[in-house]
């Protein structure tokens, strides 16, 4: 019987360091995009955008057929489109006399609003999909045997992993929300608009940001503290569920409220209200869903902190320079930094816990 050598064998590669987050992120993205369901759900996050890229073409076609604050007779020269872009202006910012200063106010609302309204939900659903099998699996497949038996530190198992979620929530608010600006320059009258909205996309990242490092990390935490991705998965969507009603509840009991004769008082104190009618109901707008959205109704959220969304949203309107009482989005930035660092300590823990065990 012949007799093979099947030792170790001589390698002339070269050793590239850093590139095994790289490797690990590459790999979860393609078994992640085996999901018909995930390609699914990617897709139809797109489909919103298409809305609002409407939104921007009617908005210029009302700055092209005449002042968004020309009033009853500019409106009537307007057609169809135009007639659309003025209610959208109208809604977002009121009338403006100044075009290029109602542009700014509606691409950041309307961008702001695409970000908080359906892609912040769509998100939710994306990461409940993909996060709790990316380390849930690998425990309960011991898979970290294979990891952590090679130079893989917990530093790059951790930034593979996230490079996976941050990657597929990038295709879902920050490319698609870059894309609306592109889209509003495309349309626009002179391509100059481009150098007078130079910032808005470098807002869209800092709000897309404010999203993807706190719900990354918290979903990553989830899956690293069991080996059931369903428990993950329940965990996932009973915090966003839970505290979501949490801050329904105690917003509507505070409406109710300053509502009452006399009930304004009671938030007089408050630290976080320029007066005791910050939280007073504001008179409805069109599109009422919209103007909420894009921060136009500027009643302080002061549970916002509560909630994962609503503190996203209070930021990424800050980012946008649409909230520019930073007394009220201090809380809720605390809320996403304290998720965040937490989120982080409970992943160096709980990543090597098997090894160490």
């Amino acid at each position: 019987m012949p007799l093979h050598d099947v030792g170790y064998r001589g390698w002339d590669g070269t050793l590239q360091n850093g590139t095994a987050a790289g490797v690990i992120a590459g790999t979860g993205i393609r078994l992640a995009w085996k999901s018909r369901w995930l390609r699914r759900v990617v897709l139809f996050a797109w489909s919103p955008a298409l809305m609002f890229a409407g939104g921007f073409f009617a908005f210029e076609q009302a700055i092209e057929g005449g002042s968004v604050a020309a009033g009853r007779e500019a409106a009537r020269r307007l057609d169809g489109f135009g007639m659309v872009g003025q209610l959208v202006a109208t809604s977002l910012g009121g009338t403006l006399d100044d075009p290029e200063a109602a542009r700014r106010i509606v691409w950041s609302r309307l961008l702001l609003a695409f970000m908080r309204a359906p892609q912040a939900v769509l998100l939710a659903v994306v990461v409940g999909l993909v996060a709790p099998r990316l380390i849930a699996g690998d425990l309960r497949a011991r898979a970290w045997l294979v990891y952590f038996t090679r130079p893989v530190s917990r530093l790059e198992y951790i930034l593979g992993k996230v490079g996976v979620l941050a990657t597929i929530v990038g295709v879902i608010t920050l490319v698609p929300a870059v894309s609306l600006w592109l889209v509003g320059v495309l349309v626009s009258p002179s391509l100059s608009v481009a150098l007078a909205t130079w910032d808005l996309p470098l807002r869209v990242i800092g709000a897309a940001a404010a999203v993807t490092v706190p719900t990354v990390l918290l979903a990553l935490a989830y899956s690293s503290m069991t080996a059931e991705s369903r428990i993950a998965t329940f965990a996932w969507f009973a915090t966003w569920v839970a505290c979501w009603v949490a801050h329904g509840a105690l917003t509507g009991a505070d409406l109710a409220a300053a509502t009452r004769p006399g009930g304004a008082a009671a938030f007089e104190s408050d630290p976080f209200a320029d007066d005791a009618a910050a939280f007073v109901p504001r008179r409805s707008h069109r599109l009422g869903w919209l103007a909420r959205a894009a921060g136009v109704d500027d009643t302080v959220d002061r549970w916002a902190w509560l909630s994962l969304y609503h503190a996203q949203g209070v930021v990424q309107a800050w980012i946008f320079g649409i909230e520019k009482r930073f007394a009220v989005v201090l809380a809720p930035l605390m809320t996403l930094v304290a998720v965040a660092v937490g989120s982080l300590v409970v992943l160096f823990i709980r990543v090597d816990a098997p090894a160490r065990a």
